[in-house]
């Protein structure tokens, strides 16, 4: 896996590409000298885990043959001050699922995402806890 960095302008906007051609743009925000032109890194981990676990939990559903109608997640991630580093020290996962989707189902996708197949949160765990619950057809399922 391999990603390229362009510098856009005398900032720190970036066009970041992957070896297929995907382009994401990069910046930092008015307040730290940035354009606001792209999402931050720190952003972008806290859509790593969304993305992966999202890919990790419909593909577990669709081999379930669970009818998803919506899926939406929501990711806050808590910070804390190490040095001059600000790293993510809790990350807080919401899925919103709706569909002809059985609670058992739901809860252990999710559940098997975060302990065994999401990269991202995995790569993540050494260094932050993640916390996730699932609300499905708007009633929060039992704590997983």
């Amino acid at each position: 896996m391999k990603i390229t960095l362009n510098r856009v302008n005398e900032n720190f906007h970036f066009e970041l590409k992957n070896e297929r051609g995907h382009m994401v743009n990069v910046d930092s925000r008015p307040e730290f000298g940035g354009d606001d032109k792209g999402a931050s890194p720190m952003e972008l981990v806290l859509m790593g885990v969304a993305a992966c676990s999202a890919i990790d939990m419909i593909g577990i559903l669709k081999k379930q043959r669970q009818e998803i109608t919506s899926f939406k997640a929501e990711v806050e991630g808590e910070r804390v001050q190490v040095g001059e580093a600000q790293p993510f020290k809790d990350i807080h996962v919401v899925f919103y699922l709706e569909g002809e989707i059985k609670e058992d189902k739901a809860a252990k996708a999710a559940q098997l995402s975060f302990e065994k197949y999401c990269s991202v949160s995995k790569t993540l765990e050494p260094t932050a806890t993640i916390h996730y619950k699932v609300v499905l057809n708007g009633v929060e399922l039992a704590k997983i």
